[in-house]
């Protein structure tokens, strides 16, 4: 029975994102929300113009749902969660669903509208500073006022007041990268999956059954979005799916109190943010010293590098799922030793 909340809401998680489907992508086919595919792409990708986008409203439906559904059978047990365990769960969802509203926002835009760019990068960032303010709010007057973070192998360090400003940028880093995770077929959802998988067995070793249950009904959407977005895919999520699961993999690192463990428990997005930040200043550097810009990379975020070096989209969601499972894995080993 205590691992009811977390199969009920992977299984409504998994069907809903996946029935969710059923309808939505052919309704944007229909209204042709379709995805427009830049130049500075790979050329290989021009065949993907048109498919449908914004498909991240299965994923917030599905993962809204697995959670609500969790959250009733854990409270209506005889052990419901504590006030602050409570609103980490809800502070969570409600987070994660103003991302994907901001997202939401910057697809709508672009596809119906018609303006490539959707929001500018300062509207962006604004919304998205807000969200993280007023959720790192919500959880210090529900009761979580600790400032002190967790360090994988290096003890606990005290913030002090610089806490809230760090995590502040933190989650906005976080939400960013985890949105240049997605430019290949079902890459964010399998890696995003994995997340979930590390976060479960953290949840387990640390005795948060309000997150055990989260990222159930998280990874149970990323497998119903699969349904749809394995090579080749049928629907992209947008940003309104990636910055929504941004959001769900911020939560769920604050909600087990270790915030710090999502450079582990999200490598794989950092390492995809940070090559576009050392593409971006190589090419600047280059340019001002030699008055030739080079491209260290032959492509970012970095798995498109790894396209340019012929890897197939299948090959590189697999290479970068193992390599996020075996710092999951890392991350529970330094979990244990707290």
């Amino acid at each position: 029975m205590a691992d009811m909340p977390m199969v009920a809401s992977a299984v409504i998680g998994f069907g809903i994102t996946a029935v969710l489907g059923i309808w939505l992508v052919p309704l944007l086919r229909k209204l042709k929300y379709g995805q427009t595919i830049l130049d500075i792409g790979p050329s290989w990708h021009k065949h993907k113009q048109g498919i449908p986008t914004m498909g991240g409203i299965m994923l917030v439906g599905g993962i809204a749902a697995g959670i609500i559904a969790g959250l009733a059978i854990i409270e209506g047990s005889d052990t419901p969660l504590s006030q602050v365990d409570l609103m980490r769960v809800v502070m969570g969802i409600l987070m994660a669903a103003a991302f994907g509203l901001i997202g939401f926002t910057d697809d709508y835009i672009k596809v119906a509208k018609k303006r490539n760019l959707g929001l500018t990068a300062r509207q962006k960032l604004m919304g998205m500073f807000v969200v993280a303010g007023l959720y790192l709010l919500g959880l210090y007057v529900a009761g979580d006022t600790s400032t002190i973070v967790f360090v994988p192998f290096l003890g606990q360090w005290d913030f002090g007041l610089f806490y809230y400003p760090a995590a502040m940028l933190g989650i906005v880093f976080m939400v960013n990268v985890v949105n240049f995770n997605d430019g290949v077929d079902g890459l964010c959802s399998s890696v995003t999956f994995v997340v979930c998988m590390g976060v479960m067995a953290l949840s387990a070793l640390l005795h948060f059954s309000g997150m055990s249950m989260f990222a159930a009904a998280v990874a149970g959407g990323c497998l119903g979005f699969l349904v749809w977005n394995y090579n080749p895919a049928k629907i992209f999520m947008g940003d309104t799916g990636s910055f929504f699961l941004g959001g769900c993999v911020v939560a769920m690192g604050f909600g087990l109190g270790l915030p710090v463990y999502l450079g582990l428990l999200g490598i794989i997005y950092i390492i995809e943010g940070v090559s576009v930040m050392i593409q971006m200043m190589y090419f600047k550097a280059t340019r001002r010293l030699t008055g030739t810009p080079k491209r260290l990379f032959k492509m970012t975020p970095i798995h498109h590098h790894y396209e340019m070096l012929g890897w197939s989209e299948g090959k590189i969601v697999a290479v970068f799922s193992a390599v996020q499972l075996l710092f999951c894995g890392l991350a529970v080993y330094a979990a244990m030793r707290l």
